[in-house]
């Protein structure tokens, strides 16, 4: 009986070139944004990370110790839900990262707060991005949240935030408004540097096309834009007044860069003042020629 994919470790993903480089910058990235920046302000992350930190500022356990125990159970979890692979990355992360701020040393680059909380979180962002794309990750509360998300109503987002309040606050009991304040403007930093690190800073949009027209608009985007398209076979009309009104057509789909958004729509229109069409951003693509501009147009 084969494994499922989840059940397999892929040692070739583990050990390729791509996921060690990401891995180890990413690493490096955040124990500098640690060791620099958030542990000598006493400035959080969410997560077990923001949880380690607590710990070890509050009652002095040793921080590379905290980040082993506290993230094996959510490994463990990581292992029975997602992936034998996604674990061994991950604990291979957490493990890199424990070795790394035992020998790193850095000194104190500055002493404005929020630069600290601004560039502590840019630096903590990256690192955690750079991580993901390695294929792992280096706390274990996103395993959390992708449990309850699949076993609850509550969204991803809802649970991430529910959790890292509980940490914030008890920030804020331990050491203060002001440090606790901080540390929301380094954790908000951080997760939208992740985002960007993650997905990409070029942001695609589905453009789709309802036009009469539908002949000339397909050559436009794919001859003038070098675009490619798919094709709906479906119906246009059923307005409000002439609901019984319709006519066949093609139903056109491309995907553009949001450079492109605003030239495609105005050329679609001088070819059909009345075409009908949407927009719907999309995070990522594979394939295909969307990072190719037209001469045209441009």
């Amino acid at each position: 009986m084969k494994q499922s994919s989840q059940q397999k470790i892929d040692w070739a993903s583990i050990l390729s070139p791509q996921s060690l480089v990401y891995t180890i910058c990413g690493v490096a990235l955040a124990a500098i944004a640690l060791e620099a920046f958030m542990l000598p302000n006493k400035f959080l992350d969410g997560g077990v990370t923001g949880i380690a930190i607590l710990v070890n500022l509050g009652f002095g356990i040793n921080l590379n110790l905290l980040l082993v125990v506290l993230n094996l159970p959510f490994l463990f979890m990581a292992w029975k839900i997602i992936g034998k692979t996604f674990a061994i990355q991950s604990g291979f992360s957490v493990f890199l990262l424990t070795i790394v701020l035992h020998f790193l040393e850095v000194p104190t680059v500055t002493e404005d707060k929020v630069l600290i909380a601004v560039f502590g979180g840019f630096l903590m962002g990256t690192g955690i991005g750079l991580i993901i794309r390695g294929g792992g990750l280096i706390d274990g509360f996103e395993v959390v949240t992708e449990y309850f998300h699949k076993n609850s109503a509550l969204s991803a987002s809802e649970i991430t935030v529910f959790l890292n309040s509980l940490i914030m606050l008890s920030a804020a009991f331990v050491f203060g408004i002001e440090p606790a304040m901080y540390s929301i403007l380094t954790y908000f930093t951080a997760i939208k540097t992740t985002d960007y690190v993650v997905e990409g800073f070029e942001e695609y949009t589905a453009l789709t096309i309802i036009s009469k027209e539908h002949e000339l608009v397909k050559e436009l985007i794919v001859k003038d834009f070098k675009k490619a398209i798919s094709v709906y076979k479906g119906e246009r009309g059923y307005l409000p007044d002439t609901f019984h009104i319709h006519h066949p057509c093609d139903i056109i789909m491309t995907v553009v860069t949001r450079l492109e958004v605003h030239r495609m729509k105005l050329a679609i229109q001088e070819i059909d003042p009345k075409a009908f069409f949407y927009v719907q951003t999309i995070k990522e693509v594979k394939g295909g020629v969307v990072k190719q501009v037209g001469k045209k147009h441009v």
